[in-house]
């Protein structure tokens, strides 16, 4: 077994937005938040735009360049609109995944005058296409599906800010259903975790983590959330939130 010090100490943000979410701004493009992570302590980050995977690659590439490790990922939105993130150790697997999303998304266009446009980027930060239906939308992709998807696409399922009034697991469906699975949940900070768990003991096995769920570059997090992981990748990173090592 590896010693605790040998274990890496990593400064994490696992839930950032790209400016392909029509709320993200214009200027969270794949090298503005890779430097702007590098430059506030970040070791590793997350891109978990709203329903898609496809700036993803752009940042992973950008990464690459710069020294900072980046995990491919989606925020997607249930059926009854609960929001909850998927991080994956394959781009390929993703991008599989931002396919079946795709097809259970309801359809209805983006009206940038109010939503905000919805740019996909190269790893050159130039604009590749502007997605035309609008990304925040629900899909038909009931929550009670979501482990078996995890499990398909070798995906880790995280209910989102799970105290939040909206768009949240506590607030849209009112409960934990009893036949979940999910080992990891985020919290935004509104309220203490053990009120939380004494309320839903369900959330005692559960390791709960923190991000800034960036839309602007300024919100993205400082280096105050740790993991702590066998190896600097993606791999041994998932491995770590469903084991020992997040602080």
């Amino acid at each position: 077994m590896m010693e605790k010090d040998e274990w890496k100490r990593l400064y994490y943000d696992f839930h950032i937005h790209t400016c392909l979410s029509p709320c993200g701004d214009e200027d969270m493009t794949p090298a503005n938040i890779v430097m702007m992570a590098k430059l506030k302590g970040l070791d590793v980050i997350a891109i978990t735009d709203h329903n898609t995977c496809r700036n993803c690659e752009a940042a992973i590439k950008q990464g690459e360049r710069h020294g900072m490790l980046v995990i491919p990922g989606m925020e997607l939105t249930t059926k009854e609109e609960v929001h909850v993130l998927f991080l994956f150790s394959s781009l390929c697997e993703a991008e599989k995944f931002d396919s079946y999303v795709y097809e259970h998304l309801i359809k209805v266009r983006n009206v940038p005058e109010f939503f905000g446009r919805q740019l996909v980027m190269d790893e050159e930060d130039q604009i590749i296409k502007e997605e035309e239906m609008l990304l925040i939308q629900a899909t038909d992709i009931p929550f009670s599906g979501l482990s078996k998807l995890a499990d398909t696409y070798h995906g880790l399922m995280i209910p989102a800010h799970i105290e939040k009034g909206s768009n949240s697991l506590l607030s849209n469906l009112g409960f934990i259903p009893k036949e979940s699975t999910f080992l990891v949940a985020e919290v935004a900070g509104i309220r203490r975790e053990e009120e939380l768990k004494r309320e839903n003991p369900y959330l005692e096995g559960c390791r709960l983590i923190r991000d800034s769920d960036a839309h602007a570059l300024g919100m993205i997090s400082e280096a105050k959330h740790v993991i702590m992981a066998g190896e600097r990748s993606r791999e041994a990173i998932l491995q770590a939130l469903l084991g020992k090592g997040c602080e």
